[in-house]
C-alpha cells in the first residue's frame, strides 16, 4: 500500500528535516506487519514528495491464528491503506509527529502547503464520510471511488478510495490527522485495541479531535467500537471540548479552511521562535492548548502557565497529562493560579510572555493594571499579543451587527485602536512594537485576528547589569 507527501514550500527539499528522512537516502523499517520504505520520487527546490511504501507480509497477520483459512491470507490487506498503514506511519515518522525537529524548529511550528494522496484507501463511508471527517481539519479533498471492474462499469463502485488531500497544515498536525482518521475510514483495526488505545488516540488528536463535529464516531471506530473504551475517551476529551469554546459560534463558522485558534496559535509561535525566547510565560492560558504547543519544542526549556480560573489550570493539566509526563519533561513545565491585573513576582525575569485573546476580557478601565504587573513588573524580553480585529466580524455571516465574537468579551478594537494602544504601552513601559495580521487578509476589513510583538528595548542600567 502507498501514501505520497508532497510540499511546495521553498525550499522544498526542507521537508526531509521535518520527516527526519534524508530525500537521498532509501529509509528501510521492519514492522511486524512487513516491511516499511520511505523514498523521495521528487525533491527539489519547488517540490518534493515523499513516498511510504508499506509491504504487508499476510503470514505475520495470522500469527498461529486461524491458520487453516485461506482468507486469512488472500485479502486486501497488503493493497488497500488501512490501520496498518496508520500504524506505520506512527512507527516511521513519531518526531515529526510531535512536532519536533532538530534543524528546522521554526518550519515545524508553521502550516506549509501539504498535498497527501492514498491511491487505494479502503473507506466505509465513502468520500462522503472522508469529507465529513478531513475538511473540518482544514483539508480540501479530491477524490473517487474506484470501480469493483473497469471492464464491468454496470458492477458500480468498490468501497476503496483514490484520495487527495491538500491544504495549508502544519506537518505534525497532517500526520495526526492521518494517523487517526486513516482507521477510522477503514473501520477496523488489525491489532488487538487494549486500553492504552485510548492514550494513543488522545495523543494523536491533541488540538483538534475535542472539538471536531465528527467526534463520537472517530472515537467509537478507532477503538474498534468497544463502548467502555469509547465512553472513558469521551469522558476525558468532553473538558477539552469545553476549554476550546473561547472562540466563538460565529467565528467557527467563518474558519476556512483551517480554523482560526490553529492559525492564531501557528502565529504566536512563529513570533516567539523570532525572539529566541527559552523561558516562556502563556499568560491567561486557559485550558493549555498553546502549552501543548510550547511543550512539543524543546527549545523552550521553561514554560509556565497562569490564569485566574483553578477550573482552566485543571482543564491545562488534563490536556498536558502532565502526572504521566517524565520527570524531566514535568520539570519544564509549571502552572501557576494569578491575576494578571496584579503585581505577582513569580512572574518576572523570562524570556518572553503571550498575552493570546487575553486583553478583550478585561474590562477597559483594568487594562492599565495588567499593563502595570505585566510590561512595568514581570518586563519580560518580549511580549506577544493578540486580540480580534473588530472590522472583520462583518465577514460573519451569524454574527449579529454590533455583538461581539465572545459572549465574555468586553471590547473588541479595529485595527487603529488597537495600534494607538500599544504604541502607548510601547512607549510608556520602553519597548518597540510590531504589529501583522494573522489569517486571510480581507482588502476591505484587514484579518480577523491582529498581533503585536513588543521587544523590550534595554536600558543602559539592564546592560551593565
Amino acid at each position: 500500500m502507498l501514501l505520497t507527501l508532497s510540499t511546495t514550500h521553498r525550499p522544498a527539499t526542507d521537508l526531509g528535516y521535518l520527516l527526519v528522512k534524508h530525500p537521498e537516502r532509501v529509509h528501510t523499517f521492519d514492522l511486524s506487519t512487513g516491511t516499511a520504505t520511505v523514498l523521495y520520487p521528487q525533491a527539489d527546490e519547488q517540490r518534493c514528495t515523499m513516498a511510504l511504501l508499506l509491504e504487508v507480509d499476510p503470514r505475520r497477520l495470522v500469527d498461529g491464528k486461524a491458520e487453516g483459512q485461506l482468507n486469512q491470507y488472500v485479502n486486501d490487506r497488503p493493497y488497500a491503506a488501512s490501520s496498518l498503514l496508520a500504524a506505520a506511519l506512527n512507527r516511521v515518522f513519531r518526531t515529526a509527529a510531535r512536532g519536533v525537529s532538530k534543524d528546522r524548529p521554526e518550519l515545524a511550528a508553521t502550516a506549509i502547503p501539504l498535498e497527501v494522496r492514498v491511491p487505494v484507501l479502503r473507506a466505509k463511508g465513502g468520500l462522503a464520510l472522508a469529507e465529513r471527517l478531513f475538511t473540518p481539519l482544514g483539508w480540501t479533498l479530491a477524490g473517487s471511488a474506484l470501480p469493483l471492474d473497469e471492464a464491468r462499469p454496470e458492477w458500480g463502485d468498490s468501497r476503496y478510495l483514490d484520495l487527495t488531500l491538500s491544504g495549508q497544515v502544519r506537518l505534525a498536525d497532517a500526520l495526526n490527522h492521518l494517523y487517526v482518521l486513516l482507521p477510522v475510514l477503514d473501520d477496523a483495526k488489525h491489532y488487538w485495541v487494549a486500553p492504552d488505545e485510548i492514550e494513543k488516540l488522545l495523543r494523536a488528536g491533541e488540538g483538534w479531535l475535542s472539538a471536531h463535529p465528527e467526534r463520537p464516531l472517530i472515537i467509537r471506530r478507532y477503538l474498534a467500537h468497544s463502548r467502555a473504551l469509547a465512553e472513558r475517551a469521551d469522558e476525558q476529551l468532553a473538558p477539552l471540548a469545553e476549554a476550546a469554546a473561547d472562540d466563538s459560534v460565529a467565528e467557527h463558522a467563518a474558519e476556512k479552511p483551517k480554523p482560526l485558534n490553529l492559525v492564531r496559535r501557528a502565529a504566536v509561535l512563529a513570533a516567539l521562535a523570532e525572539t529566541g525566547a527559552a523561558r516562556v510565560l502563556d499568560l491567561g492560558c486557559g485550558g493549555g492548548a498553546l502549552l501543548g504547543d510550547l511543550m512539543k519544542d524543546q527549545r523552550y526549556t521553561e514554560i509556565v502557565g497562569a490564569d485566574v480560573s483553578p477550573r482552566a489550570l485543571e482543564l491545562a493539566e488534563r490536556r498536558l497529562r502532565l502526572h504521566r509526563l517524565p520527570d524531566r519533561q514535568r520539570a519544564r513545565i509549571s502552572l501557576v493560579q494569578s491575576a494578571l491585573t496584579y503585581v505577582d513576582e513569580r512572574l518576572r525575569g523570562y524570556d518572553a510572555a503571550v498575552l493570546m485573546e487575553v486583553i478583550e476580557h478585561l474590562d477597559l478601565p483594568r487594562l492599565p493594571a495588567l499593563c502595570a504587573a505585566v510590561f512595568g513588573d514581570a518586563r519580560p524580553g518580549a511580549v506577544i499579543v493578540t486580540t480580534p480585529n473588530v472590522e472583520y466580524n462583518v465577514r460573519y455571516e451569524h454574527l449579529p451587527e454590533g455583538e461581539h465574537r465572545h459572549d465574555d468579551h468586553r471590547f473588541e478594537w479595529t485595527r487603529a485602536e488597537f495600534a494607538r494602544w500599544c504604541d502607548e504601552v510601547a512607549a510608556e513601559y520602553g519597548y518597540t512594537v510590531a504589529l501583522r495580521g494573522v489569517g486571510d487578509p480581507d482588502p476591505e476589513v484587514g484579518t480577523p485576528t491582529q498581533l503585536a510583538l513588543f521587544t523590550k528595548a534595554t536600558t543602559a542600567t539592564e546592560a551593565a547589569a
